[in-house]
């Protein structure tokens, strides 16, 4: 960047400052939702919960649905190099 172009999108700063921080934290909370060692840790849970009568087996399926959902997509976003 040169001396004039800075100069003049030196105004812009916080603004590319707000953006920056923005991204950091959904890259965050991206790596958190889509971590498969809490996602498998969810699961065992709900198993957990199931053999101890806490949940009916439709309860246990729908909740594991969504969990696998949530795996599976983690599987891909890894592999794809997105996380």
């Amino acid at each position: 960047m040169g001396l004039i172009s800075g100069l003049l999108t030196l105004p812009l700063a916080p603004v590319r400052g707000v953006v920056w921080t923005v991204d950091q934290v959904r890259r965050h909370a991206e790596q958190n939702y889509y971590d498969t060692a809490m996602i498998r840790r969810k699961l065992a849970e709900v198993d957990d919960a199931h053999a101890a009568g806490e949940l009916t087996d439709e309860e246990r399926d729908e909740i594991e649905a969504a969990w696998l959902d949530r795996l599976f997509e983690a599987q891909r976003r890894h592999a794809a190099g997105e996380l």
